[in-house]
Order: C-alpha cells, then structure tokens, then sequence
C-alpha cells in the first residue's frame, strides 16, 4: 500500500544543535556540502553536526543558507552552491529528482571528480492523496543520474531510504543503531559514505551497485515506504531477510 502522507514530506521538528559559533575542529574527514535545504537536507546536516562533523549548507537563497547554519553552530557555515560544490569533497544533492538533474548539466564542470550523494525519490502526489513514481516502474532515480555524472565523478544513492521524520528520531538510536542502506559502483568510495552514515548516527549497509538502487527508493522492498516499513537494525534486518 502506498503512503497516505510521506513523512519527509511533512516532518514538523528537527533536532538542531545549538552550539555557539567557534573554530571548526579539526578533522581529516572528507568536505561535506549539503546543497538544498528542504526536510531531507536539513535532517541531514542536522545529523551531521550532531555527530561533530563539519558542513557545508546551500541552497538556492544564501540568506536562508545562512539562518540555517547560524542555527547549527559552529560546525556549519554557508556558501552559494557553486561555492559549496566547489569546496566539497562529497557532495548531498538533497533536492527534489528533477533539480538533481538540472544541478549537473548546470555544474557539470565543478563535479568532475567529486562523490555525488543522491538521496532521491522519483515520486510526485498521484491526485488522490498519495504518491506515485514519474519514471518507469522498473526504473531507479539512481541509475539515471548515473547515466548524467560528468568525468571522474563517483555517485552513491544513499540517505533516501527513511523519510525526514524517521531520519530525525532514528539518528543515534541506542542500543543498537538503525540501518541506512547505500549502493554504489565504485567500492573505493565504501569508508567514505560508511563514515558519512556513521557520523549521521545510522549504521551503513551497502547493498550492491547503483543497479540496485530501485530497492532502496519509495516502494522498494529496503525502503521505510515499501516492504521494510520503519527503522530497523542490522540485527533485524537479518531476521527479516
């Protein structure tokens, strides 16, 4: 049965930490930047930060780019999204599946060689309350924007698998962690998005190629809204496989 009402659609609350601006902490972790800052991108940074990693946010306003990381602390500061692709290492592309796109073929020059996060959904409201896919049934938003990367860059689908809501609560869940689910080509990108998802407060479960993708998107059997139903760990995850 598809969802009435899409959660990371409708979240209502984020756990925001507050701490005052000071330096950034000192890291060797890989450069962050969250460009979009709807449910998804701010429950990600949110969790981000919250597991002491530094950030990058844009979006399209800078202004609200910058109430935004004010409000995260000192571990986030804001950039125009040129900027933010620019400076980053990793890049989270948390926007609606058509603006992915169009974010590629305008920056196509900038994400040469950088690891591209998409958390996508190809959904859109079917008139009747609920939602349905805008490409084909047996089509993956993640083999498509695949199909788009510029030279050298690296994709992995990951951080769409819950809604906004269950992203939020479920971060750092005791005593055993919740699962998020990734796929990837390109297993030289594994510590990277593993240490990503850990640092967000989730466990990572990487699931094959991006020609697995479609099971970790809406109505896909490892998707909150599809087989799976809410959080789980990898404890039972097991029992349910």
């Amino acid at each position: 049965m598809r969802p009435r009402c899409l959660t990371f659609l409708c979240v209502n609350k984020l756990s925001i930490n507050k701490t005052k601006k000071n330096k950034y902490m000192s890291t060797n972790k890989s450069t962050v930047a969250i460009i979009g800052l709807g449910n998804i991108g701010k429950v990600v940074a949110s969790n981000l930060v919250n597991g002491n990693r530094e950030i990058i946010v844009a979006s399209h306003k800078l202004e609200d780019a910058k109430t935004f990381a004010n409000q995260l602390g000192g571990l986030a500061k804001a950039a125009e999204v040129a900027t933010a692709i620019k400076e980053a290492d990793i890049i989270i592309l948390a926007v609606w599946f058509s603006t992915i796109q169009e974010l590629i073929a305008t920056y196509a020059a900038e994400l040469q060689g950088k690891i591209i996060v998409d958390p996508s959904n190809p959904i859109a409201p079917d008139g009747k309350g609920g939602f349905k896919k805008i490409i084909g049934a047996e089509e993956s938003a993640g083999q498509i924007i695949a199909g788009l990367l510029p030279k050298g860059a690296k994709l992995a689908k990951a951080f769409g698998t819950l809604g906004a809501g269950s992203l939020a609560s479920a971060a750092y869940q005791k005593p055993d962690a919740a699962v998020l689910f990734y796929a990837t080509d390109d297993n030289t990108i594994d510590a990277q998005i593993e240490a990503l998802i850990k640092d967000s407060g989730f466990e990572p479960v990487r699931i094959g190629g991006i020609n697995q993708s479609i099971r970790i998107e809406v109505f896909g059997e490892l998707h909150e809204f599809g087989a799976i139903g809410k959080p789980i760990t990898k404890s039972e995850l097991k029992l349910a496989v």
